[in-house]
């Protein structure tokens, strides 16, 4: 019965607590800092002495720096990672967020964060989370829901709210009872309300493991590193991702953290949050989650601070907020860390700066869905995966072929020396159709899945990236089939049925291919000659589509740098993908003209505009049987079930007469 009285209540509301601006602070202070350090989520005090403030000079972060001491911190060691954004107290005024130890020395010292510096995160300007997609609201949903619930069982009461006799009836006990309990919740929240020297104690739930290593600005700091949590991924798909996100190797990444079964997926709408509870942020959030765990600073209503110091360090974002629930502690001299588990969706951060990060309960990130879906032929194994990517353009190319790699790996356990076929859909509204699909084949004989996950962070990098506008993703979907054996075939002859052909006329070419380790194979493959071919030898590649002649521009971009070539430049996001999707498969055997043609003269130019011209009128009648419609010309593709690994030559004499 309380159960169901307690999940029907709305969320409290709590207001800020009176401050204490850093320039008030002096030496010498002793105040009290709140924090949850053990499974049973109970937040706990520890005291704190004041020893002064720094400022590093004009444009600097100002911070307060003081010693810890009580019976809490001898039982975790010190300050550690993951109490980051615990508030400090001063006389029941908050004073700000502990922030940072100073490494390899004591973890008994540490610096806070200013309250004054983190409340101007609130008022930051906030552009991210626009979305064109229409959305339902589903928090104001539930609630239209509850109320009409609400008012049918008031209407039930009213008409069977006594029994014969005059007694009340099962139904109006049970009421009774929620009403008992009601009061005395809100009694409880009056008396805590009261106590200046602590905190708040609403439902307290999030907690976060420090998402910075060091933020002190003193030079005998180490150098910050932001801390992130992977759930999900085993350590090939860690190492993948980390390469994606962090090439510099700036931030620590632990795979620890994982939302319990209990909260996977799931949102709560009627979270709160209490200075010194748990708090999470995540990027990503499902089978695969990536984000860091911490601390509340202070709660305005709905607003929330947390941290101390950044998270990532982006500015104006769109993240997951979650609760969190705290495992324990581990102590160390400079590397102890509190754990623990990120929880249920409860709002969204949308600031993520020097100072902390800040975000809004009951609010929620706009997302992108993902679904892989891996077969493994030789263990005969299907594996289904699923994760949301909080709608942020810096991160969803990276998570989306992160999160489809680890998927890969996982699932196929190793991926070496593999065959892999990679198909994909994207829904967007950065094309026409609404639709970008790709499917190729890939083999490596290091790891597949290195390569195999190119095209499909190349189509999302485009559509996040599109220079026009903001494009909306409505999900991802993959499909991605393992085989352990090598399917790969060299090309080894391809033979016309004509050495002479005019523009326009289709010659057929007898093609053979060796398989590794397989008999050969022969096909028929047709071409068509274009038809503004001008007279003379006709040079053909015949090569697998995933063999193109390597450009300077090209090789820049397989270095890791983001430049693009003269005509790339001109493209839109929408031709960019079409191109992307409309390009050579590596399984594909592609017949067309070689890099250097024969220079048409003015004259040959205007002899075959004309030409173009008669044979553009006649190509306008029509049959029933659609025997008129214009074909491409000029390169002929054909689809076989290995991937083509070299190019040959062939070569036609072109007679127009």
């Amino acid at each position: 019965m309380a159960a169901v009285f307690w999940s029907a209540q709305a969320a409290s509301v709590l207001a800020m607590d009176p401050i204490l601006p850093h320039d008030q602070v002096r030496p010498g202070m002793t105040g009290t800092a709140w924090t949850v350090v053990d499974s049973s989520g109970v937040r706990k005090d520890f005291q704190v002495d004041i020893v002064g403030t720094l400022d590093n000079g004009k444009g600097s972060q100002p911070m307060i720096m003081a010693k810890a001491s009580g019976p809490v911190i001898e039982q975790t060691g010190g300050i550690l990672q993951g109490m980051s954004g615990s508030p400090v107290y001063v006389g029941g005024r908050l004073v700000g967020a502990v922030a940072a130890g100073i490494k390899e020395m004591t973890p008994y010292t540490f610096f806070i964060t200013p309250i004054d510096e983190m409340l101007p995160l609130w008022k930051m300007p906030d552009r991210k989370n626009q979305t064109h997609i229409h959305t339902i609201d589903l928090h104001k949903l539930a609630e239209e829901q509850a109320k009409k619930e609400a008012e049918q069982k008031k209407k039930q009461e009213e008409r069977a709210g006594k029994g014969a006799g005059g007694k009340l009836t099962g139904d109006a006990l049970i009421e009774r009872a929620r009403e008992a309990l009601a009061e005395q919740k809100k009694k409880a929240a009056a008396e805590e309300a009261a106590s200046p020297a602590a905190p708040s104690e609403s439902a307290g739930k999030a907690d976060s493991a420090d998402a910075k290593e060091s933020a002190a600005p003193a030079e005998k700091t180490a150098e910050p590193k932001s801390v992130l949590y992977f759930s999900g991924f085993n350590q090939a798909g860690l190492n993948f991702l980390q390469k994606q996100l962090d090439p510099q190797g700036t931030m620590k990444f632990l795979p620890m953290g994982a939302p319990v079964q209990a909260d996977m997926n799931r949102t709560d709408y009627e979270a709160s949050l209490a200075p010194g509870s748990a708090i999470g942020v995540a990027v990503a959030y499902g089978d695969f989650a990536v984000g860091a765990t911490g601390t509340v600073t202070a709660v305005d209503g709905q607003k929330v601070l947390a941290f101390g110091h950044p998270f990532m360090h982006r500015g104006n974002v769109n993240y997951f907020m979650t609760d969190a629930k705290v495992v324990g502690t581990i102590s160390g001299q400079s590397n102890g860390m509190k754990i623990a588990n990120i929880g249920s969706i409860i709002g969204r951060i949308s600031q993520d700066r020097a100072t902390g990060i800040a975000g809004t309960i009951g609010t929620f990130p706009a997302v992108v869905p993902i679904r892989v879906k891996v077969r493994d032929a030789s263990l005969a194994r299907v594996d289904d995966y699923g994760a949301r990517i909080a709608y942020d353009e810096d991160f969803l190319a990276q998570l989306s072929g992160g999160i489809a790699y680890a998927a890969m790996s996982k699932t196929s356990d190793n991926l070496s020396g593999s065959t892999a076929k990679v198909s994909f859909t994207i829904r967007t509204n950065a094309v026409k159709g609404g639709k970008v699909e790709r499917n190729n084949m890939f083999y490596n004989a290091a790891d597949v899945g290195q390569i195999a996950m190119a095209e499909l962070m190349q189509a999302m990098t485009i559509i996040s990236q599109n220079s026009d506008m903001e494009s909306d993703i409505i999900d991802v979907q993959v499909q991605i089939d393992v085989d352990d054996t090598r399917r790969t075939a060299s090309l080894i002859s391809a033979v016309p049925d004509r050495k002479t052909a005019r523009p326009g006329e289709v010659v057929n070419f007898t093609t053979t291919i060796k398989p590794w380790r397989k008999a050969k194979e022969t096909m028929i493959i047709p071409y068509t000659v274009p038809e503004n071919q001008p007279d003379g030898p006709l040079v053909l590649d015949i090569r697998g589509g995933g063999l193109v002649p390597a450009t300077p521009i090209m090789v820049l971009q397989q270095s890791g740098l983001d430049v693009k070539s003269e005509d790339d430049a001109k493209l839109t996001a929408a031709d960019r993908l079409k191109k992307l999707q409309e390009s050579g498969r590596n399984n594909e055997i592609i017949i067309a003209p070689g890099p250097v043609q024969k220079q048409l003269s003015a004259h040959e130019q205007r002899r075959l505009a004309q030409e173009q011209a008669r044979r553009k009128a006649a190509s306008r009648k029509v049959t029933l049987l659609g025997a008129g419609e214009k074909k491409k010309t000029g390169e002929s593709k054909f689809a076989t079930n290995y991937i083509i690994d070299n190019v040959i030559h062939a070569t036609l004499q072109i007679e127009r007469k």
